[in-house]
């Protein structure tokens, strides 16, 4: 049984659809994103998931209860869910031991048992030695940690969170991704996490759910959803890479003045017509020689049309011979290539993902 499920949920507003016909299902002590651009709908799944909204229809199931319908809904205080908004939402008056133990004082707890958790709870999340100083003391990445300290402290059934790191600075936020999954590994709250950021959700997601006009595009593990796109927005939406349009002819695939052997292709079974390719950057290699293709991939001439040094790596726009195509390519500090410099460029049918 799933530990929380989302069967058929729409919401409309007016005439508006925010979420269509969106489908989800969570394991126990799953770390599912919700990932897409503003307006997507992830912030309106995540409201529904919490109680502040109802669907317009579908419903909404913990351990296999129906806790959101139209006509029907739990209210948010009954759901046993904890949820961490931008803000954090801490309070300025109560120090770091306070904020962390108002959840339990509202559930009456015991005094000793109070203390006993949220003193364990300050350990995992690295604050114990700060629990008497009051939120305005603390940085920006401290203040997070007891926003998280207090949601998982009551030790509800689901953690919400939505877009928490988006008010930190670009250096705490990727530390604090990383924080945000190791918290996870310790405690393994099923968790759902709405971020417009790519990279924090391959570091913190078991799952990733790409969401688009209200609706669900591709869910998969990160390795799964970046290697292997379905459709050209998740393609474009999750990292960079170059869209290759070609037609299937027979037994090999026709591109802008040059094809393919179908048989290359891993998803060759499927192709036929015209088909889209993503191709990532880095999937690319740059030869000022020719190397043997020997070993199944493809190798073009070509030319160096545009190049920018990024520290870790160059990116390299290059355009194969007499083709319209203009592909980027990522490469290694030490691989240098000049402007209008003609080269080799060493691509692997396999890595090329189908999409539609």
């Amino acid at each position: 049984m799933s530990k929380l499920a989302l069967h058929n949920v729409t919401k409309r507003f007016g005439e508006y659809s925010a979420v269509k016909d969106f489908n989800l299902e969570l394991r126990e002590g799953e770390f599912v994103s919700l990932l897409g651009p503003s307006g997507c709908g992830k912030t309106t799944t995540l409201r529904m998931i919490a109680g502040f909204i109802n669907p317009s229809s579908g419903t909404i199931e913990v351990d296999g209860g129906v806790i959101s319908s139209p006509t029907s809904s739990l209210p948010p205080e009954k759901r046993s869910m904890s949820m961490i908004f931008q803000s954090y939402a801490i309070w300025p008056n109560m120090t770091v031991y306070e904020n962390v133990a108002f959840g339990l004082k509202i559930r009456r707890l015991a005094a000793a048992e109070i203390r006993r958790k949220v003193e364990q709870i300050l350990e995992v999340v690295q604050l114990g030695h700060l629990k008497d100083r009051y939120p305005a003391e603390l940085s920006g990445g401290q203040q997070q940690r007891v926003a998280l300290a207090r949601a998982v402290v009551v030790q509800p059934a689901v953690l919400l969170l939505d877009e928490p790191l988006s008010n930190l600075d670009a250096n705490l936020r990727e530390e604090m991704r990383y924080e945000i999954r190791r918290l996870h590994d310790e405690i393994k709250i099923t968790t759902v996490y709405v971020t417009h950021d790519q990279a924090e959700a391959m570091v913190t997601s078991d799952r990733i759910a790409v969401m688009n006009l209200g609706r669900i595009e591709q869910i998969d593990d990160p390795f799964t959803l970046y290697a292997r796109p379905r459709t050209r927005f998740v393609a474009g939406f999750i990292g960079r890479t170059n869209f290759i349009d070609g037609e299937v002819r027979g037994e090999r695939v026709e591109f802008d003045h040059f094809g393919i052997d179908l048989s290359r292709f891993e998803e060759s079974a499927g192709l036929q017509g015209s088909v889209s390719f993503s191709l990532r950057p880095q999937s690319i290699q740059l030869h000022r020689h020719s190397p043997s293709d020997g070993n199944g991939d493809v190798v073009l001439p070509g030319r160096v049309t545009q190049r920018a040094y990024l520290g870790e790596h160059w990116d390299y726009a290059v355009t194969p011979r007499d083709s319209a195509l203009s592909l980027r390519v990522t490469a290694r500090p030490h691989e240098v290539f000049k402007l209008d410099e003609e080269v080799w460029l060493e691509l692997d049918p396999h890595q090329m993902s189908h999409i539609r």
